[in-house]
């Protein structure tokens, strides 16, 4: 009987992860549910445009970086942040708001993807304390119950995440190693997250926003670079997604520049 106990243990308040199954990552068909699922989870046009006539690209920023640092504070997992900008998004481009509604919402927002993308669950105490108590916990449970009629309680979008595992386990790289891919793919998660702050990614396939973090994660990386092999290996990617690959560069020059925007910024901030 001792072989049956379950050795999992807050103690340490870390969240228990699931590792990778090889038979779904594996399997064409995943892979291509995704590709054909992820375009009901894009919204289509700029809701600053068309809904959002009092609210401001840069809130959009301001408060996505706020949710970050949330995210940071409370020790999410990596997909959190991701599909919380994925339903704020979707929301907002329903349902016109306020501008001092904004940090509610965004809050109600890491509050559901938290709920679905990891074992913990975030406190909604923790949420009113880092918004500075700008709102109370019955206005958090009502806005939850508002963002999940409005989206039919279809919360579980298809992120750029989604496809990092697909992707890495197809590349035909060649004596590839864990440790190898796993750099790979952490470096592509920081990229995805600072994708998600950018509205302009907002609008873009998560297939697309992935190849693109896969391969500026590729081409940063001396080791990769100096193979020779890695313009191979991004072909591989857009024939995988279906993007062409002068739109793949495209979008890594925008990412790059996106990426060192935010590092001068970082660097103001700190001055």
């Amino acid at each position: 009987m001792e072989r049956l106990i379950c050795r999992e243990s807050d103690k340490y308040n870390v969240c228990c992860q699931s590792l990778s199954d090889p038979v779904f990552t594996d399997d064409d068909r995943v892979l291509q549910n995704l590709l054909y699922t992820q375009h009901h989870y894009v919204i289509k046009t700029s809701y600053f445009k068309t809904v959002q006539d009092g609210l401001k690209i840069w809130m959009r920023e301001k408060v996505a970086r706020w949710m970050i640092d949330v995210c940071e504070e409370e020790r999410c997992e990596s997909d959190v942040f991701p599909l919380s900008m994925n339903i704020m998004d979707r929301f907002l481009s329903l349902v016109k708001i306020f501008p001092s509604q904004l940090q509610l919402l965004s809050s109600v927002c890491i509050f559901l993807a938290a709920k679905l993308r990891q074992s913990k669950s975030i406190y909604a105490e923790s949420l009113i304390r880092y918004s500075d108590y700008s709102f109370t916990k019955d206005q958090l449970e009502s806005w939850e119950l508002l963002v999940l009629s409005h989206l039919g309680w279809d919360l579980a979008a298809v992120t750029p995440n989604d496809f990092l595992n697909l992707i890495l386990r197809r590349l035909p790289t060649r004596g590839k190693s864990k440790i190898k891919l796993t750099t790979i793919k952490r470096h592509a998660q920081i990229f995805i997250t600072i994708c998600a702050t950018d509205f302009r990614f907002s609008m873009l396939p998560p297939s697309f926003i992935a190849a693109s973090c896969i391969a500026a994660a590729m081409l940063g990386l001396t080791r990769l670079r100096s193979q020779g092999s890695t313009k191979e290996l991004i072909v591989q990617m857009c024939k995988m997604v279906s993007i062409d690959m002068n739109e793949l560069l495209e979008l890594r020059q925008k990412l790059e520049d996106l990426v060192s925007q935010d590092s001068q910024e970082q660097k103001c901030s700190k001055k």
